[in-house]
């Protein structure tokens, strides 16, 4: 294939589509860019179609630190498994392409994304979905394209919607949007927040729309040139899994059957009995077409129970649990479950338990991210739990799946408009989310159970959050829009939207749509369902903990912000951190001191205040007229050290120990001694001179004492001159003497 690119510029950006030039081996290939951010897509499909009643796609997005010019850490230098960010944008390429191919599909596809430059300016997350539908089309796989996906932020102060805004935009946006889809519907929707209105939000979900259908635009343009200059794209044989005309009909006569069994609203029963009715419809095939239809029979046996669930709701309006379309499963709201922990809340709707607890830390535990974006870390971090005995089944424990890291992701973006910032509340705060029981809708019980644990906690939230997961139904020409989904209407159902927000508005939202009959009004009447469940779930939320609590827990770390001058960071410290290791051993305090001087001090309630009083300690200077209890430290004939504070020292004169005359200051203190003192002066080195307040007496006969010793050492003095008057001559002439030493070497000179 020969190389072909195609540049163009879009919403104030430049991007360019290449590709013949790399990975020729793959069935498709494509180089997109943003900026400088490059990526490279691949695709590659199996060459014989597997046994699978499934389509056997798998998408990954491999980071290479050297697209942003750093090694990996750790020992072997080498990147490991895959990011958190690296798997949620793996799932964004993957929802809209999975629905995008033909139904019986059983070629295994491999789509994989590596960056190959990120700019840090222009986002590589995006264009992975425009590769991807590049690298199937000029791959001549048989898709539904072309796709893109675009990320829509919007200024606060404008209100004008941007297109792949850069980091720096997005860091001032009060909105977050990634839409993907072909140019005439939206299949998949991830969105975060600052409590945005519903009308706002579809002005973006427009938006989006008609710049989704712009880059599908350019990629036309870009196929255009690839078949000009290498000729039709290569064609494969791809045997479809087509219906078989009796086995459909064969299965579809137990249609009756299938509705009766759907009706239960516990899950466990439900799924018993539809198993039950699925083994006798099978059991009437006789082995040799068991064979021989191996994939189709259970694939027309899912089909009917889809068929069956989706006639029930559209015709009766009715749901398989007995709801009507808007109304929410029973609740269970249990706000401070758990002793000890620092914050807990258990939240059940319908058959969905999730069980959040909250353990606040201190800032120094913030997660750390080794990505190729511009970030950090985080201070707010959510971890979703969904084990195998959740859905009563076995499995294997380990590492969190995709879906588990995407539903945690969720759940943290709809709370993080919402945690306090830094400064008004100085902790890292951790929820953990595990799934009791799960029948639909795990994420939104995992937000609303995050909204009570914090709140349990203590945490001083803006305002609770709550969400809700609608459905939709498109069935014989009738759509029904079902509030708070339950998983047979997720997994059989149009459309999974979860929508999260507070009183004021949307804080995140999470959509993927198999029905390309969505239109705006449709969308329109799933926000403001979602708007009336999620506040009759908050209402019912808010009379179990009307408000965070006013104060953190017994158990919960007390932490003490404080900010002291950086040139006085060195003597919190000490030599060699002899300080700051001293004030932890002896407080049993946390110190966290930061390179801007701010101290956060962590401990039980009296530990954390000993702590911060002696850091105050430390870094305080005394000012003139300041009175201090010191203790001596150091005597010297002219005076005696007194320690104000600790590592700070000030003199006090003999003079000013007593009333009176002292001959030696031990006559008045001993080292050990505490004395209250008053500062008199601090000179411009910092030395400090000091007034001892109630002085007491001179100790009797010090300053005669003196007085005599001095008298009796003159008195021999003048009498060793009587007794050898001679002395001072000879002392005189030989002072005389060496004095004239230089006159005479003058003179002689002279």
């Amino acid at each position: 294939m020969a190389k072909v690119t195609h540049e163009f510029d879009l919403y104030g950006k430049h991007y360019k589509f290449e590709t013949g030039e790399l990975a020729k081996q793959a069935t498709g290939e494509c180089l997109v860019s943003c900026g400088d951010s490059t990526v490279n897509v691949t695709v590659v499909v199996s060459k014989e179609r597997k046994n699978y009643d499934f389509f056997p796609l798998t998408v990954d997005y491999i980071e290479r630190m050297y697209a942003v010019g750093r090694i990996p850490g750790g020992y072997l230098k080498r990147e490991a498994r895959p990011s958190e960010k690296a798997t949620l944008i793996a799932r964004m390429i993957d929802r809209p392409i999975r629905p995008s191919f033909p139904d019986g599909f059983r070629n295994e596809v491999q789509i994989v994304a590596m960056p190959l430059v990120a700019d840090q300016v222009n986002s590589v997350d995006t264009i992975c979905v425009m590769g991807a539908s590049a690298a199937l089309t000029v791959g001549g796989v048989p898709f539904e394209g072309p796709l893109a996906c675009v990320r829509i932020g919007r200024n606060p102060q404008t209100g004008e919607f941007l297109v792949n805004p850069t980091y720096e935009e997005r860091d001032n946006s009060d909105l977050d949007l990634e839409l993907g889809g072909s140019a005439t519907f939206i299949s998949m929707l991830e969105a975060g927040a600052k409590e945005i209105s519903e009308d706002d939000m579809l002005a973006a979900m427009a938006f989006g729309q008609e710049a989704i259908a712009a880059f599908c635009e350019e990629e036309q343009k870009f196929f255009q040139k690839v078949l000009e200059a290498n000729g039709p794209f290569p064609q494969h044989e791809y045997i479809l899994d087509e219906p078989i005309a009796e086995v459909h009909d064969r299965i579809f006569a137990h249609f009756d059957e299938m509705s009766a069994a759907l009706k239960d609203a516990d899950k466990l029963h439900r799924i018993k009995h539809v198993e039950e009715l699925k083994e006798s419809i099978t059991a009437e095939f006789t082995e040799e077409e068991q064979a021989e239809w191996e994939r189709a029979i259970p694939v027309e046996l899912k089909s009917l129970e889809k068929h069956a669930m989706r006639r029930m709701v559209v015709e009766t309006g009715e749901r398989v649990d007995g709801r009507t379309a808007t109304e929410v499963r029973p609740l269970m709201i249990k706000p401070n479950y758990l002793p000890l922990v620092h914050g807990s809340g258990l939240f059940q709707r319908g058959q969905t338990q999730v069980l959040s607890v909250c353990t606040l830390g201190m800032l120094n535990e913030w997660q750390r991210l080794d990505t190729i974006e511009p970030v950090d870390g985080k201070r707010y971090i959510h971890h979703y739990n969904f084990p195998p005995y959740c859905t009563g089944e076995t499995g294997r424990l380990g590492s969190p799946k995709r879906r588990e890291i995407g539903h945690g992701n969720l759940a943290e973006r709809a709370l993080l408009p919402v945690i306090p910032s830094e400064e008004d509340f100085p902790y890292t705060i951790r929820v953990v989310s595990d799934v009791m029981e799960s029948n639909g809708s795990s994420s939104m019980a995992s937000t609303c159970g995050s909204t009570l644990a914090l709140m349990d906690a203590g945490v001083p939230i803006k305002r609770p959050v709550s969400g809700v997961a609608m459905g939709l139904i498109q069935e014989e020409g009738k759509t029904v829009v079902l509030t708070d989904i339950q998983g047979l209407e997720d997994f059989l159902g149009d459309m999974d939207f979860k929508v999260t927000g507070t009183t004021k508005g949307i804080t995140a939202m999470q959509m993927d749509n198999k029905a390309t009959g969505l239109t705006p009004e449709i969308l329109k009447q799933a926000l403001q369902q979602a708007h009336e469940g999620r506040m009759f779930i908050l209402d019912a939320m808010l009379e179990q903990i009307p408000a965070p609590r006013e104060a953190t827990k017994e158990s919960a770390p007390k932490i003490i912000s404080l900010t002291i001058p950086t040139d006085k960071i060195r003597d919190v410290i000490g030599s060699g951190g002899k300080v700051i290791r001293g004030i932890q051993d002896d407080t049993g305090a946390t110190v966290d001191i930061q390179e801007d001087g701010n101290v956060f001090i962590a401990g039980p309630a009296e530990a954390a205040a000993e702590a911060a009083e002696r850091i105050k300690a430390i870094v305080k200077v005394p000012e003139v007229g300041e009175e201090y209890t010191g203790r001596v430290v150091g005597i010297q004939p002219f005076g005696a050290f007194v320690e104000l504070l600790p590592g700070k020292d000030g003199l006090l004169h003999i003079s000013r120990v007593a009333q009176g005359r002292v001959d030696k200051v031990e006559d008045v203190l001993n080292i050990g001694d505490e004395v209250k003192v008053k500062v008199l002066e601090v000179d411009e080195k910092g030395k400090i001179s000091l007034d001892r307040l109630d002085k007491p007496e001179a100790p009797a006969g010090s300053g005669k004492r003196e007085h005599a010793e001095r008298r009796g050492e003159h008195d021999e003095h003048r009498g060793r001159q009587r007794r050898h008057p001679g002395d001072q001559g000879r002392g005189n002439r030989e002072g005389n003497a060496n004095a004239g030493r230089q006159p005479r070497r003058h003179h002689e000179a002279e």
